[in-house]
């Protein structure tokens, strides 16, 4: 009788040990090599030609008063003198202007100063510093409140404030003829705030148009611009008599910007705008120069702090909220579920939301009516605009207005994306698996949409645009008549059966819906700045599919080298539940995730990865363990990824549980604090 043989058990052995091993294996993240890690913004050289802006307000010898942003006079000579003991140089603004236009360079860690309001301590504490320095200064005084006749209180928002606080025109002609001191433009009575929606929020005058509770009616485009226009005149004309020229930089009352209001200020001849935005400026981009806010008075290492900071682009943390979620037909109930988002979002530490703009309540993607003044849909509630400003002022986030590109539920007339799967038997229309969509070949279409995003941006001070994921079309679309006529003036076939006849043919017309693609989501951010702002940041939602596999393109129109270029942020759906991918590989999968993006030199520094709260994949769409989520965010960051978030946020019902994830997501927030 033979010996059995055991070459079938120990091949069985070999392949658990294999098996076991490679289980193991999947926990442990791929190995990045120092050289391929992300390098800080603030270890990296000092961009060419940036600037870092200061922005301070009043200086006091003793007890600064935060009601004026003040800080201490020694504080100040101190936080100056770091600045020069730490190599960086103040500039003046017309060596920013001269480098922006191909003159001589910034040096390396350029500084702006600017003081705000027109405090008359500028001359008294400020300028002997500057002058002891040699360092230049912009100087930005609010007209209406330098006009106050002396012995007469200042009108300082809801405060009398005695007259002696602010300075004189005589000390603005002084300060003017120092050589030192650039006087700017701050409004001459735009520093206040006005009323901005039915439930009663003030907002900053310059970029808001002021709603009327007696009529409930916002103030129109032409009534806007005529307040704005008046005030600009106003504070230019005394500016230029008191020192003998025009102001030529303007200063944003609260740091708000407006597109439609610096086109009417770069028209009365200015021609570098001061924002309170994040970040360092850039000396060719002049009209939205962000500024470091000096506030709290603070110490040397909190002061340190904050310009390293402001060097870099810092991590961006988001989480992705559904409007839907806050809106009840009962306004005290929409008050509650505000009021609980913006606490939730407060404790989370993060620093961004991403919010819906538009109403889903079916959860199909497509938007039947929106939640703000608008020319083409239903108003479910005038909603965004207070939303946007109470998570910007209580939670102190910035707030990005998540919106659909094509899937708008517009009237029939407008034509719609359409899927030709050559077929004889199935005739070409909508795909019933796919968002509803616009054709974005049409100009019903394009119009209707842009008018849409126009609305959008006049109703709330947005900080960015996320466009959703909607913006896809498959390699059986679009066949409808406006998009076949697109392909043949591009000298493309004008059929479905011929585009995909060969390979070359057919990369040829995925590339085109591609770029026609963002090309229409870049009209639709200039549309948006126009309104609201140059300062407005873009971010897309891309599918997992085209990063790992380059051919999927052709399913898609996506193409991530084309987000990289074309956005502010690239916004995968780092999604693996979604993706069918089974949860024991989830985490090998996000590796391959990173590591693609991070293929493509500095792409993960403009990179957000968005993880998936609920699982869409299991009937009745589960929310996803907040254990394994807050895994799934060490794992991104393991793997060399700085910025990540994750969609829903069920604020309401504590999913993701706060206390979980918040030590994952929050780069504020430590367990021994």
């Amino acid at each position: 009788m033979p010996r059995p043989s055991t070459f079938g058990p120990r091949l069985f052995l070999l392949a658990c040990c294999l098996a076991l091993c490679t289980g193991c294996a999947r926990d442990i993240p791929a190995f990045v090599p120092p050289a391929d890690r992300p390098v800080s913004s603030v270890d990296q050289p000092w961009p060419a030609n940036h600037v870092l802006a200061l922005a301070y307000h009043d200086v006091e010898d003793d007890d600064p008063d935060q009601r004026f942003l003040a800080v201490r006079t020694d504080q100040l000579a101190a936080q100056l003198e770091w600045l020069r003991d730490n190599g960086y140089q103040a500039v003046s603004v017309d060596r920013i202007l001269a480098a922006g236009q191909g003159g001589e360079p910034l040096p390396p860690k350029a500084v702006l100063l600017s003081f705000d309001d027109g405090y008359r301590s500028f001359r008294s504490r400020v300028f002997p510093i500057l002058k002891a320095m040699g360092w230049p200064a912009v100087w930005a005084p609010v007209g209406h409140w330098i006009d106050t006749p002396a012995g007469q209180p200042v009108r300082f928002g809801d405060l009398q404030v005695p007259r002696d606080r602010f300075a004189t025109w005589e000390d603005v002609r002084d300060m003017a003829r120092s050589g030192l001191v650039e006087i700017a433009s701050h409004s001459d009575d735009l520093h206040q705030g006005i009323p901005a929606n039915p439930q009663g929020n003030e907002e900053p005058a310059a970029a808001t148009r002021r709603y009327d509770a007696g009529t409930h009616a916002y103030e129109t485009d032409a009534a806007y611009r005529r307040r704005i226009a008046d005030d600009v005149r106003r504070i230019t004309r005394k500016i230029r008599q008191a020192t003998g020229k025009a102001p030529r930089v303007w200063v944003w009352p609260y740091g708000a910007a407006s597109g439609e209001a610096l086109d009417i200020i770069r028209g009365q001849g200015y021609r570098m705008a001061l924002t309170l935005d994040e970040g360092l400026g850039a000396a060719d981009a002049p009209l939205s120069m962000p500024r470091m806010l000096v506030t709290d008075s603070p110490d040397m290492r909190e002061f340190a702090r904050s310009v390293l900071d402001a060097e870099s682009r810092g991590d961006f943390r988001v989480a992705q909220v559904d409007l839907d979620y806050v809106y009840d037909p009962d306004p005290a109930q929409t008050d509650r579920n505000l009021g609980a988002l913006v606490q939730r979002i407060a404790d989370l530490r993060i620093g961004t939301v991403f919010l819906q703009a538009y109403a889903d309540p079916k959860g199909d993607g497509l938007a039947r009516s929106v939640y703000f003044p608008n020319r083409r849909l239903p108003m479910r509630a005038d909603l965004f605009n207070r939303v946007v400003w109470q998570l910007r002022n209580r939670a102190h986030v910035k707030v990005y207005a998540w919106m659909p590109v094509l899937s708008f539920d517009l009237p029939p007339g407008i034509a719609r994306v359409v899927r030709d799967s050559g077929n004889p038997d199935d005739a070409p229309g909508p795909d019933p698996a796919q968002y509803r969509r616009l054709s974005p070949f049409d100009p019903k279409a394009r119009a209707a949409i842009a008018d849409l995003y126009e609305d959008m941006a006049r109703a709330a001070p947005i900080d960015g645009i996320l466009f959703h994921d909607d913006a896809v079309l498959s390699d059986f679309e679009d066949a409808g008549p406006a998009a076949l006529a697109a392909y043949r003036q591009a000298g493309l076939p004008d059929s479905i059966p011929a585009l995909r006849a060969d390979p070359d043919t057919l990369r040829r017309w995925t590339r085109f819906k591609s770029r026609a693609l963002t090309d229409f989501t870049l009209e639709l951010a200039r549309r948006v700045r126009a309104i609201r702002g140059p300062q407005v940041k873009t971010a897309r939602n891309l599918y997992a599919e085209p990063i790992l596999n380059p051919a999927s393109e052709a399913w898609y129109a996506q193409d991530p080298d084309d987000f990289l270029r074309a956005y502010d942020w690239t916004v995968p759906m780092a999604m693996p539940l979604m993706e069918r991918v089974p949860a024991a590989r989830s985490d090998a999968w996000l590796d391959r995730l990173v590591a693609a993006i991070r293929q493509r030199p500095g792409a993960l520094e403009r990179t957000v990865f968005e993880l998936q709260a609920r699982d869409w994949s299991r009937p009745g769409q589960p929310p996803v363990d907040s254990r394994i989520l807050a895994e799934w965010m060490r794992r991104l960051q393991r793997a060399g990824a700085r910025h990540f978030g994750y969609y829903p946020d069920d604020f309401a019902r504590d999913r993701p549980a706060l206390e979980t994830i918040r030590p994952a997501i929050s780069t504020a927030w430590y367990p021994h604090r």
